[in-house]
């Protein structure tokens, strides 16, 4: 996987603009064309895992590379803008025709590929992976959405993606555990198809302890285990004595894994707040926390010779797996919920789930939002996807049912039905209660009094949010920027809406999963945060310090790429 930068119909054609668009972009264009050479892939980031079908539905065409993207060039010159659909994969790419000298820009069914696209004042394009890339040279800019692809015939962005539960209509077909399990299996195996080093992300919870189980069962099968083994490694971050890194652990000796645990400490976290706004180009409060332990791990990983990981997230927004769902006053709400998380994940957990391993030149694969397996999974009536803790059904109990396996057990019982942990939270609880402590520190009781005059977009109203946001502005101080980050309240990651579920929570309003009073087992209630004596508060506002660099304790465990 890589990042993507294309600029058209720009008037500046001079050997300056040229170099800065290379430089910005890191490498030069793509050499992916169909045999006519009038199909030009110019920019793709991304990977097709149904490539291989598709080629031999291509049979008089010649392919040039064995890149599982070159098959897009053939694709649009047989199908046009349709085969966009055609796709199995995650993917951002701009595609060039020289027959008439039109393009068009597409990004992934849910967004799991970053994209944005800004407008210069020349009249130019520019579409790229990051916001970085283009805040400078564009007067206005804004994220790609996803399941859309961009015509400069039309000169408008236009939905591909239209699967049935986009309309948000309520669905009826009858639970059926082995279909959903089958389902998972076969995303989680498509995304096998690599020729790098790899593992699996886990935290001990639910979702990444099925991706590692399904992939342990079935990775013997596949061509990358004949490259690289069939040993597989898992990795697990944490502070000290954190609830994921006991699970990660006993989940790895379950199933077998070279499990690697890597240690953080509150300090080492905030030294890398500003390094994770950098690169997550967000400032949004519950992505940055639960970033910043991805950032720290990723980096290890990366320096073991590991180049992809697979990881658990989009879950908890199918599933209606975060705590608050168990508030959920009946299945057509729910339904409702879930299609709303699903479609804003690019912005939260897709977004972290990229970019913080990205990065450090890691790629995160996440299988629960294959197309396929969404597809299955919201077509079932969601009556089944609602907590009725009378009758044992706690969240997720579809997914968890579905793996239940007495004869041949894919978990542990208590695993298998161990209560939805945020990633934020699971890495220690200490590690907001420290957040919320060091911004305490930083951000005064008279500056909050004016933020609304300094930030009237998206307001923060938290002292937290105040220093993310703070930091934020100063690397990306554009008003488009700015514009790119979704806001509102929101508790234990809910959506606005779903705070009238329950009258206490507008007045406990925090994405911690542990301000869903009356439903987490370790809630909290709001109140002032002590600075601990371990946390250096500095002498200096957030917005003056520079980016540094941490390092975070690893065992000394090389895997040769």
């Amino acid at each position: 996987m890589c990042g993507i930068l294309a600029v058209l119909g720009c008037a500046d054609g001079s050997q300056a603009k040229r170099f800065r668009v290379l430089e910005l972009s890191r490498r030069d264009t793509l050499k992916l064309k169909n045999e006519q050479y009038l199909i030009n892939l110019l920019q793709v980031n991304g990977e097709i895992y149904n490539h291989e079908e598709l080629r031999k539905k291509l049979p008089n065409h010649k392919f040039r590379t064995g890149s599982d993207c070159e098959v897009i060039a053939h694709l649009y010159e047989e199908h046009g803008e349709g085969c966009v659909d055609m796709l199995d994969g995650i993917f951002s790419f701009v595609l060039l025709d020289t027959r008439d000298h039109s393009f068009i820009a597409a990004r992934d069914a849910i967004g799991v590929t970053p994209l944005y696209i800004g407008w210069g004042l020349d009249g130019s394009i520019w579409i790229s992976s990051e916001m970085k890339g283009i805040n400078d040279d564009c007067e206005h800019f804004e994220i790609f959405p996803p399941g859309h692809l961009f015509s400069s015939k039309e000169g408008s962005l236009k939905r591909w993606y239209n699967p049935a539960w986009y309309t948000e209509s309520i669905p009826s077909i009858p639970y059926d555990p082995l279909t959903l399990r089958k389902a998972f299996e076969k995303a989680v195996t498509k995304r096998l198809m690599t020729d790098v080093p790899f593992g699996v992300l886990l935290s001990g919870g639910l979702d990444s302890s099925l991706v590692a189980a399904v992939t342990i069962r079935h990775l013997a099968e596949t061509k990358a285990a004949k490259q690289w083994g069939a040993q597989l490694h898992s990795f697990c971050v944490g502070l000290e004595g954190s609830p994921d890194l006991k699970a990660g652990k006993e989940v790895a000796d379950y199933l077998g894994t070279v499990h690697h645990e890597f240690h953080f400490t509150v300090q080492d976290g905030i030294d890398a707040i500003e390094d994770v706004i950098y690169h997550t180009e967000t400032y949004d409060v519950t992505t940055i926390r639960a970033s910043t332990p991805m950032f720290l791990m990723s980096r290890k990983i990366k320096a073991l010779g590991v180049k992809m990981v697979i990881s658990g997230e989009g879950s908890d927004e199918i599933f209606g797996g975060y705590l608050y769902f168990h508030k959920a006053p009946n299945k057509e709400e729910l339904h409702r919920e879930t299609c709303h998380k699903i479609k804003a994940l690019h912005q939260y957990d897709c977004l972290r789930a990229n970019k913080a391993t990205s990065a450090w030149g890691l790629e995160a694969r996440v299988p629960f939002l294959d197309k396929e397996f969404i597809n299955v999974a919201m077509s079932i009536d969601p009556e089944s996807k609602m907590i009725q803790r009378d009758l044992g059904r706690i969240e997720k109990w579809v997914l968890r049912k579905a793996f239940d396996d007495e004869e041949n057990p894919y978990l542990p019982k208590h695993i298998l039905y161990r209560q939805k942990e945020q990633f934020s939270d699971g890495v220690g609880y200490s590690w907001i209660d420290g957040l919320k402590a060091h911004a305490e520190a930083h951000v005064t009781d008279r500056m909050m009094l004016n933020a609304k005059k300094i930030y009237p977009h998206n307001t923060p109203t938290t002292k937290e949010g105040y220093y993310y946001r703070m930091i934020f502005e100063r690397f990306f101080p554009q008003n488009s920027a700015k514009m790119t980050v979704p806001g509102g309240p929101s508790v234990a990651c809910s959506t606005a809406k779903a705070i009238e579920w329950d009258a206490q929570w507008s007045g406990n309003l925090d994405p911690s999963g542990r301000a869903a009073l009356g439903v987490h087992e370790s809630a909290y209630n709001p109140q002032p945060q002590k600075i601990p004596a371990s946390i250096s508060t500095g002498n200096g506002a957030a917005a003056t310090k520079k980016q540094r660099i941490i390092e975070v304790a690893t065992p000394g465990v090389t895997i040769q790429s």
